[in-house]
């Protein structure tokens, strides 16, 4: 921690420290495990952060495997709590088994579009991190005329529509990565 708060006041930057040590608990655990140890020191101050693993040293090192392993756990974590929130597969209350399971096959392909929407799509833009619920609400919650005619299908956004570069930006992308779509 000492060594963090050093580079901190060096750089005035976040910065971060890892090191893993052995610990053993007095009663709990058996034997001494490896633990990693993240020390973040930002303006408000230290952040530290444990791991305990059974990941020798020689296999990963600290940093790695905090930063791939663990932090990538949480991500995935993420999408899963993501997908549960915003695509509704917690909504399983129906009397059937199998509706229940058409359900959950809704909501995982409603991910897996929005997820490449926003991909392919929606990369160089503002909402290339955003959440499903995010994309939804601004992006695919918005109305719009349609016109049919005999040879095409028109979708006339409102001239007053915020996010109307991003989605033309959106639809490009798409159109690019999928000529034979459009």
């Amino acid at each position: 921690m000492e060594e963090a708060r050093k580079q901190y006041e060096q750089t005035g930057r976040a910065s971060r420290v890892y090191k893993d040590f052995f610990y053993k608990t007095v009663k709990s655990w058996s034997k001494g495990r490896r633990v990693v140890g993240k020390v973040e020191y930002l303006e408000k101050g230290p952040n530290p952060r444990f791991v305990v693993t059974s990941l020798k040293s020689e296999e990963k090192d600290a940093r790695s495997l905090y930063e791939q392993e663990y932090c990538a756990r949480g991500e995935m974590e993420n999408r899963i709590k993501e997908q549960q929130l915003h695509l509704f597969a917690d909504r399983t209350s129906t009397e059937t088994m199998r509706a229940n399971q058409l359900r959950l096959w809704f909501s995982s392909v409603a991910y897996v579009l929005l997820n490449e929407l926003r991909r392919i799509g929606l990369c160089s833009t503002e909402f290339s991190q955003a959440q499903c619920s995010t994309i939804r609400t601004k992006l695919l919650k918005i109305g719009a005329q349609v016109k049919v005619s005999v040879r095409r299908i028109a979708v006339c956004l409102s001239s007053a529509y915020p996010y109307k570069e991003v989605f033309q930006r959106a639809f490009q992308n798409i159109r690019k990565a999928y000529p034979m779509l459009c």
